[in-house]
Formats: C-alpha cells, structure tokens, sequence
C-alpha cells in the first residue's frame, strides 16, 4: 500500500497510511509488534480517527488560547530547544580510527583476557569418602559418572563447572586447579565446603582481545568521553556568562 493512500477522512481531513506508519513507528518495538495484524491496524486506525476528533474540537473551541495550555506549550518548546542545543553542541563530534588505535595501545590492560581452565569436580563431605572415590576412578570408574553418582554437588552433570577465570571460586580450589594440566586429576582438596576432586579439560592462556574486535566499542566509549567534556566545558561557560544562584 502506497504511504500516502488515504484510508480514512474525518471532517473532510485526510488520514494516509504514512499516519498509521508514524504511529507504529512512535511505540516501542515489542509493543508495536500487536499491531501488525489486520486487527492491530484496525485499532490504530480507531485511535488516529479519535485524535484527529480531540484535535478538531479543541480548535473549534480554541483551547489553545487557554493560558493552560499556553504554560505547556511553552515547557513542551524549552525541552526541545534544550535538547536541540545539546545535540548540536554534538553534531561534529566524531573519534577517529586513530584516536581509538591509540588508547587500545596506552590502556592494554583493560583489554586482555585472563587466563581460564575448563575443570570439573565432586564434592563430598569427608576426606575419608573423597579418598575412596578418588581411588574407584583410578581403578577405572569415569570421572563423569563418580561425579554423578557421589557429587554432593545438587547440579551433578559430571562436575562441570565450564570455563572460568581466578577469582570465580574459593582461593583453595583455584590454588590447585590453575596449577594443574589438562587431563589432571587432583587429591581431594579441603574448601569451606568440604573435600574437592578436580579434573581440569582444558587451559587457556591469558591473551590480548584484538583492536578489531574492540575499535567499536573503544569509539563509542571515547565519544561519551567527548561529550561529557564538551558538554562540562560548555556549562562552565555558560556560568561564566549567565548569573547563577542556587538558594536551596
């Protein structure tokens, strides 16, 4: 359908289907999404019509010459002329590939990725009861099904814990896991929570995020920089020029 196809007239004024689309176009996404059916755009069409309606009668009994309506109408014109004042104090502001290669070069901290293992375990109360799992694994029970069958553990799933960094858990645990190599199996290891037996599957290095899978975000970072500044720098002006009391 043709955006500017009229589908309806109210007191001889035209509704066209770029109406209906501007109003979808004004609601949030997932709210919008109702609307997209036959009925959703009945309904909408309902509510145009009904404020093309409000529209006409308040004209015809000129409440925009009420002093109410006035007082918002003036509070309604400074929020878009302050908000229009600051985008344009932004509309130049740009970070160049440069500027962004340049700090990923002075911050490299910021972008590494620790080092992190892969590992599993199973918990058990005593130290006695981890030794005698420990020893039915070596004698060829999987790790995976000890873990299931013993783990005090409520999510069993072979003692998975997945991939995770220093500092995820107890300082005892990561002692041990982070010096072990992959397909280690460790002594059981007494935590807060009781006797451990680790298992480590992999190990990866801690290493440097690339400047291409960053630049994007570095940029975005370093203009919010930009704009905070340019816009402090400019309010400090403003103080400089316009007398400002604050009486609170």
């Amino acid at each position: 359908m043709a955006k500017d196809k009229v589908i309806a007239t109210v007191n001889g004024e035209r509704i066209t289907k770029q109406d209906l689309d501007n109003l979808i176009g004004g609601l949030d996404p997932q709210y919008a999404a109702q609307f997209k059916s036959e009925e959703g755009q009945k309904n909408l069409l309902a509510e145009l019509i009904n404020r093309k309606l409000f529209l006409m009668d308040a004209l015809e009994n000129k409440l925009e010459n009420e002093n109410e309506f006035e007082e918002r109408l003036r509070k309604v014109r400074d929020d878009i002329l302050v908000h229009y004042s600051i985008s344009r104090l932004f509309k130049d502001l740009s970070i160049s590939i440069g500027e962004a290669e340049n700090f990923y070069k002075e911050n490299q901290t910021m972008f590494k990725k620790p080092e992190q293992i892969k590992a599993s375990h199973i918990l058990l109360k005593e130290e006695e009861a981890a030794n005698s799992v420990l020893k039915e694994i070596n004698d060829g029970m999987s790790f995976e099904e000890a873990a299931n069958k013993y783990s005090m553990c409520d999510e069993k799933d072979g003692g998975d814990l997945g991939y995770f960094p220093r500092g995820k858990m107890v300082q005892e645990f990561e002692d041990v896991a982070f010096s072990m190599k992959s397909g280690d199996i460790s002594h059981p290891v007494k935590t807060q929570f009781g006797y451990h037996i680790i298992k480590v599957y992999d190990k990866k290095e801690g290493n440097c995020v690339s400047f291409d899978d960053v630049k994007q975000q570095i940029q975005q970072q370093l203009a919010s920089m930009k704009q905070r500044e340019v816009y402090e720098n400019k309010v400090a002006e403003f103080k400089e020029k316009y007398k400002v009391i604050v009486l609170a």
